[in-house]
């Protein structure tokens, strides 16, 4: 018979970094295996989204600005077509949702009327503040078209334009938050236009 080993201290401690390092070398491959893949997936969704709100376009010209209120800057997509602006896609979140941070691609005309909105991510309530998204209500066609230098990008309950998602206020403002932003950056700090 074997004789069974010793269960000491050191012997369990031991045991735990043999199974803890092979997990995390585990982890570790699986990250290296799937980063490349999940990157393009995530590039795909913004083109995606950038092709959801602005005309059709051959080239972006891609650049960054700081807004008057929030942490992280915007991301502006310039969109071009046989070298004439066509109108700019400007990646924008809001700190104010239901269920925190969440990101919209808003597309504006050369004009600076919006042109329409993609949701990019969110963690809103499902049946209520997701109604944002245009997979599950079109609530979000309100703005299409839309020129925020007169339409109040802000709910009708705070003396604004757009109609709230019933039940979703939080929502509905956060989103127009979002909005608001994405048009005030543009407008102030460097979006072009042809006026």
């Amino acid at each position: 018979m074997s004789k069974k080993p010793e269960s000491t201290f050191i012997n369990m401690v031991l045991r735990l970094f043999v199974v803890v390092g092979v997990a995390g070398a585990v982890l570790g491959f699986v990250y290296m295996q799937t980063f490349d893949v999940i990157a393009a997936a995530k590039q795909k969704k913004l083109q995606e989204a950038i092709g959801k709100v602005v005309p059709a376009f051959d080239t972006l010209v891609v650049y960054s600005r700081m807004p008057d209120t929030g942490k992280d800057s915007l991301t502006f997509y310039e969109a071009y077509k046989n070298d004439s602006l066509v109108g700019t896609a400007i990646e924008t979140y809001t700190e104010k949702g239901f269920s925190g941070v969440f990101k919209i691609m808003v597309g504006f005309d050369t004009q600076g009327v919006i042109i329409k909105t993609s949701v990019l991510e969110h963690k809103e309530t499902p049946g209520l503040g997701d109604k944002m998204d245009k997979k599950k209500s079109d609530w979000s066609n309100q703005f299409n078209g839309k020129d925020p230098k007169t339409y109040k990008l802000s709910v009708t309950k705070d003396g604004g334009d757009v109609d709230a998602i019933t039940a979703a206020t939080i929502s509905s403002r956060a989103f127009c938050d979002a909005t608001a932003r994405a048009y005030k950056t543009y407008k102030e700090k460097g979006g072009k236009t042809n006026e």
